[in-house]
């Protein structure tokens, strides 16, 4: 999910909650509350707590709403700021791969922690992001066995880019109750195919409606011409949309009738005309999909 901000970077919740309607009305199923995508390193600690709550009364219960909860100097610090985000109600709390090890640590340090974390925080559900920072640390195969043999996790959003690597983290997970969202667009449906539970890239936040359809019929063999040609289209377009993100994503909300202003904490550059120019194409395209799959875009 996105933050929107008003012209002066507080944030914006009249614009926030039509947002988070406008996901699920696109087909969203769970929300990533307080993710990169929603300034997480840009919000303050009662920020994140706050927009992960207000997702969470937003729905009732009624939609599954995970959240980073790995804050803190020490695991200690992170353990207590889990707690509080569990008690929110959100299905399970995110941990950043990349905060409980150094870059050049082995993957025996990154276990350690993430034992401390889980012998700190009770039955609490958890889960894992391989979130690009302060560093992307994607999970081998020995640290994601044991992630899934401690029955404590539940959730896995997944950016290694490898499907090859899903794979192998799918074949791990099966018969347990971990579930892999990817956030690769071009291995999008390879990774629903060989078991993936769902997406999580950053074109969910420019037009959730593909991608749920995506999901939806990735393994329907009456549509497989469509679903391949549909991941030709979104790989293809996924390096547009990320120049100046999260400031295009909010460009492209605007365009689509939302009231989200293209500021951003993280990124306080503003959009070239080139920029613009590109995203108002790929508007246009986004509604070519539409009308090939027969999707009805949101009406804002």
């Amino acid at each position: 999910m996105v933050t929107p901000f008003h012209s002066d970077l507080t944030i914006d919740w009249k614009s926030f909650d039509k947002v988070t309607d406008f996901y699920q009305q696109a087909g969203a199923e769970g929300y990533f509350a307080n993710c990169l995508s929603s300034e997480m390193y840009y919000l303050t600690p009662d920020e994140r707590l706050a927009v992960t709550d207000r997702v969470v009364r937003h729905f009732k219960g009624k939609v599954p709403v995970v959240s980073t909860g790995s804050f803190g100097d020490t695991i200690a610090e992170k353990a207590e700021f889990v707690k509080k985000v569990h008690d929110l109600g959100t299905e399970a709390v995110i941990l950043i791969t990349s905060h409980f090890a150094e870059r050049q640590d082995s993957d025996e340090v990154l276990i350690e922690n993430l034992q401390k974390l889980a012998s700190l925080t009770g039955n609490i559900p958890l889960g894992t992001y391989e979130c690009p920072s302060p560093y992307k640390r994607v999970l081998s195969p020995e640290v994601f066995s044991y992630i899934v043999k401690s029955r404590r996790f539940i959730y896995h959003k997944d950016t290694s880019e490898n499907i090859d690597n899903i794979r192998a983290k799918l074949n791990i997970a099966k018969g347990s109750s971990m579930q892999l969202y990817n956030a690769h667009t071009a291995s999008a449906v390879a990774s629903l195919r060989a078991g993936g539970a769902g997406l999580s890239p950053v074109s969910a936040n420019f037009y959730p409606e593909i991608l749920a359809w995506i999901c939806r019929n990735a393994d329907n063999p009456g549509k497989k011409e469509d679903v391949d040609w549909i991941q030709q289209e979104v790989a293809r377009t996924e390096p547009l949309i990320s120049k100046g993100y999260p400031v295009s994503s909010k460009y492209f909300l605007k365009k689509r009738g939302l009231p989200v202003e293209p500021v951003c904490r993280s990124n306080k550059r503003v959009l070239t005309g080139e920029q613009q120019d590109v995203l108002d194409q790929v508007y246009t395209r986004f509604s070519g999909w539409c009308e090939r799959l027969g999707i009805k875009p949101v009406a804002v």
